[in-house]
């Protein structure tokens, strides 16, 4: 069987972007984009090999990465040249001789999906080249000296992007017919098959609008938007027992609902488990020194702590004119502030370890809701709060995360909504076993969606 290599472009200077170093290297999420990039790749069990093409200047800041990210599946930094086939070239060289299929994907495209990068390499069974692409929402003009020349039907058309892959034997006699022409000039590889070998059919595979390129300023804001909002793939294989045996836990609001069945799941694959909340042992997450004296006793005892999860919270639904402000200050307190106090206390214990930390929000964190304007802020406010301290505490090796679920059903909820159908809401149970996930995973400043399967 082939060998899949995925080859992520990063030999671009930003100048489109306006700034100081190339766009490859801009913070988002907690990470470069491309840590999110090659994160994807490694991450893929089809993906056998991976990559790198770098402008020349930043082989070495590459090489650096590498090292710190730990990952695997990189066995080749290549140089990189002044026009973008020019790196496509170096990787189609540095592979010639070997049998294998080459996944161009540009470094600056860092949400690509597992679907996506699945689909491609499926496709390769079939074809020799594959491309990515959506259909155009747009209607398209051709214009010439400032007017419309033609209009050609939008039903046709799709907007480019990558992953391209091909069969190397395939691109490569493509790029050896192309550079015997003179009027050479070609923006993409599919582009060099399509006209140098037309008789090479090239398959289509269908791109997602999330899966978009970091090229102007303005893109960055979209593209911080896309990671704050983007569904985290969890892998769904079986978590191995020795993940979270013998390792430390500790749980704010295990109680009840979600954090008691976390609880309950981490304890059945090992682990030491030690909950806390008001109702259990007075630990309000809202008061920092409670927050701290439960921390302290757990260590005292166990003498590490790998895992630290914070699902206490409140919700109260009604109008803003009409709550307390007694009420207010307490769910600020418990929603936000006892977000911070738990990050604060974990901070020293989860940086001994390179622990997880994972905090709540809830899907009204995108969007403020009549009814909701405290809670809906507060779970906002996580969300921005998870994603700094995960870009700070990087370099301490600490994982923080941030648990989505859809309206799942707890105590709080039936408090607030009363009785609904089953069929409407998740189960504590399943937003759980999203959270054991979460700590198995390598994740860090992401958002995990939890929601119901639907037929």
């Amino acid at each position: 069987m082939k060998k899949n290599i995925a080859v992520i472009l990063a030999g671009g200077v930003g100048s489109r972007l306006g700034l100081s170093t190339p766009k490859q290297f801009f913070k988002v999420a907690g990470k470069m984009v491309v840590e999110h990039t090659v994160d994807a790749f490694e991450r893929n069990p089809h993906i056998d090999e991976i990559a790198i093409v770098s402008n020349p200047f930043y082989i070495s800041e590459f090489e650096n990465i590498v090292i710190k990210n730990g990952w695997k599946k990189i066995k080749k930094i290549l140089k990189g040249g002044k026009e973008r086939y020019d790196s496509s070239l170096s990787a189609i060289e540095a592979y010639a001789g070997s049998d294998v299929n080459l996944i161009f994907h540009d470094a600056v495209r860092p949400l690509i999906s597992q679907r996506i990068i699945n689909d491609v390499i499926e496709a390769l069974d079939k074809y020799e080249a594959i491309d990515v692409a959506l259909p155009s929402a747009d209607t398209i003009i051709e214009v010439e000296d400032d007017f419309i020349c033609q209009i050609p039907d939008r039903s046709r058309l799709r907007r480019g992007q990558t992953p391209q892959a091909f069969a190397i034997n395939t691109i490569r006699k493509a790029y050896q017919i192309a550079l015997k022409d003179p009027n050479f000039k070609v923006t993409d590889d599919c582009g060099v098959v399509k006209k140098y070998l037309p008789e090479v059919p090239i398959y289509v595979v269908q791109g997602e609008e999330s899966n978009m390129k970091l090229t102007y300023k303005e893109d960055t804001y979209l593209l911080d938007k896309f990671f704050q909002l983007r569904k985290s793939e969890l892998n769904h294989e079986p978590i191995q027992e020795e993940t979270f045996r013998d390792k430390v836990a500790v749980i704010f609001g295990g109680s009840y609902g979600i954090g008691a069945e976390t609880a309950r799941m981490l304890q059945e694959k090992g682990g030491k488990v030690y909950c806390f909340s008001r109702s259990l042992n007075h630990t309000d997450v809202g008061n920092r020194q409670t927050v701290k004296e439960a921390l302290e006793s757990v260590y005292q005892k166990e003498k590490r702590i790998d895992f630290v999860v914070n699902t206490a919270g409140v919700l109260n639904k009604e109008p803003l004119i009409s709550t307390s402000y007694e009420t207010i200050q307490s769910a600020v307190q418990t929603n936000y502030m006892g977000t911070v106090n738990v990050a604060l206390e974990a901070f020293p214990y989860l940086k001994e370890n390179k622990g997880q930390l994972i905090f709540f929000t809830s899907s009204s964190y995108t969007r403020g809701r009549a009814f909701y304007s405290i809670y809906s802020s507060t779970k906002a406010a996580i969300v921005n709060f998870v994603q700094a301290i995960a870009q700070e505490w990087e370099g301490f090796g600490i994982h923080i995360n941030c648990i989505n679920p859809e309206r799942t059903k707890t105590p709080m909820r039936v408090h607030n909504f009363g009785i609904e159908p089953e069929d409407t809401l998740l189960s504590a149970e399943k937003v759980a076993e999203a959270t054991l996930r979460t700590l198995a995973s390598d994740y860090t400043g992401q958002v995990i969606d939890v929601k119901r399967e639907t037929l």
